[in-house]
């Protein structure tokens, strides 16, 4: 049988609760011509998924949404084999298909995984969207320069601690925002950003502002909410700032628009120092920029010179308790879910 997350029906609060989800049995998928039937290893957890689950795009009866490493059992799809490892969309689900007629997003193409050039966990994380996200938001639009000051927050997340170590490639100065004391010191001591503030602390605004004495020049922003607020007022003119996420506030309330609400709250500061924001969809640089990205990343990683941090948890039966821990930021890393065994590792 194959086990699978959906959405239980249920009213949906602000946050995901154990009614939220419901966990089922179903056949395992048989492949048609076009297809391949793939035993899901990862499954990725992204502040992403629960905007998809919120807005209704995620229905009770279907494996919620997420993306996957996988391996395939049978194929009847041209280019791929039984034993191939794959980037794909599974969701929470231990088996899935993929090919044609099978519904995803449009840029998230399953594509072949090569074991030899890093951990195909990573597929979904420094090596696959989280990676080019990381990169499209600081690198693309960004731009850090030598000697600018670079603010991440969100720093030792899944995309976080990517674009912040880009920057510092680049020569900037890199200030991280972690929340527990063992994140800041992960993302000083291990990824080297040059500083790292909490934002639990109660003079957090404060102490970023001690961390950044020449002003910000790029702020990628995962956040959004108080951390927000203390970037704001230390932009300096023609800084870059790029919405990645906005995590602090995916428990508003229906119909709540949390960007235009912080373009609101920043508008002054915009204006007066020119400050170019920018937002931040990966879909648009799939094509574009993904083969580019990869070439340039791979070897990086391999060689330590990019650190990523994962933390992998163990069990569908997990999949929701997780999700949940991630929304609140009790994960130390990119948050993944093993569900069956990883034959590379």
């Amino acid at each position: 049988m194959n086990r699978y997350w959906t959405m239980s029906g249920k009213p949906i609060g602000a946050w995901p609760d154990a009614e939220t989800f419901a966990l089922r049995d179903g056949p395992i998928p048989t492949p048609t011509a076009g297809q391949a039937l793939t035993r899901t290893i990862y499954i990725s957890l992204d502040p992403y998924q629960w905007g998809y689950k919120r807005r209704g795009a995620d229905v009770p009866g279907v494996p919620c949404h997420a993306r996957t490493v996988a391996q395939i059992v049978e194929s009847r799809m041209d280019g791929f084999a039984a034993g191939d490892f794959v980037f794909n969309i599974n969701g929470w689900a231990e088996y899935g298909l993929m090919g044609e007629g099978v519904a995803r997003p449009t840029y998230m193409i399953p594509r072949k995984l090569d074991p030899s050039q890093g951990r195909i966990s990573q597929a979904v994380g420094v090596l696959g969207m989280l990676g080019l996200t990381a990169y499209a938001g600081m690198v693309l639009m960004g731009e850090p320069r030598p000697g600018e000051t670079a603010v991440v927050s969100a720093a030792s997340g899944g995309v976080g601690q990517i674009a912040g170590q880009l920057a510092r490639l680049r020569g900037a100065r890199v200030v991280g925002i972690a929340g527990r004391e063992e994140k800041c010191r992960f993302v000083v001591d291990e990824l080297h950003f040059d500083a790292c503030v909490s934002h639990l602390s109660p003079t957090f605004a404060n102490d970023l502002r001690a961390e950044c004495p020449a002003g910000v020049d790029v702020y990628f922003e995962n956040v959004g909410g108080a951390v927000f607020d203390a970037v704001l007022p230390l932009f300096n003119k023609g800084a870059r700032m790029t919405i990645c996420g906005l995590i602090s506030h995916y428990g508003d309330a229906a119909g709540t628009d949390a960007r235009a609400a912080l373009m609101k709250r920043g508008e002054n500061v915009f204006v007066e120092r020119g400050v170019t924001v920018h937002d931040l969809f990966v879909g648009y640089f799939v094509e574009s920029h993904h083969d580019a990205f990869l070439r340039e990343m791979a070897p990086w990683v391999a060689s330590g010179e990019v650190k990523y941090r994962e933390d992998i948890r163990q069990g569908i039966e997990n999949v929701p308790t997780c999700f949940a821990e991630m929304l609140r930021g009790d994960n130390f890393g990119k948050m993944l879910v093993q569900v069956s065994a990883d034959k590379t590792r």
